[in-house]
Formats: structure tokens, sequence, C-alpha cells
């Protein structure tokens, strides 16, 4: 396994149900963990390398309905 770490800009800010979401996408196969960014206008997302693309990780979050945009 190797971990990698990706950082996404939020477009807008984590709604409550949008927050449920993000939670929900850690049962994706190959994400670790992900979670608001202390600042709060960006994401950080843990996931399996060998497992997944940085642009099938935004497509995770994409279907999730986390407002993801370029990766800061």
């Amino acid at each position: 396994m190797t971990r990698v770490q990706i950082r996404f800009r939020l477009e807008t800010p984590l709604t409550e149900s949008q927050l449920a979401s993000l939670a929900a996408t850690h049962k994706v196969y190959g994400i670790l963990m992900a979670k608001p960014d202390p600042s709060l206008d960006a994401l950080v997302v843990e996931y399996d390398a060998t497992r997944l693309a940085p642009k099938e990780v935004e497509a995770v979050m994409r279907r999730a309905g986390i407002p993801v945009g370029v990766k800061a």
C-alpha cells in the first residue's frame, strides 16, 4: 500500500449533507481518509495510490456531491 495525500480546493463551503456524504467516501475501496482542511476552504484526502489515481479520487468526491475544484 502506498499512502498518498491530495488536497483539493473547495468551490463552496460544505453543507451538513455534504459532510455526511464526505464521511461515507471512506467506504470506497482505496479511500483511507477524507476531511476538510482546518481553513475550511480545502479538502484533504488520503488514499492508496496502488488502487486509485488522483483523477479517480476527484471523481469519487464529485459523485459524493463534494464541490472540489482544482488541486490546491
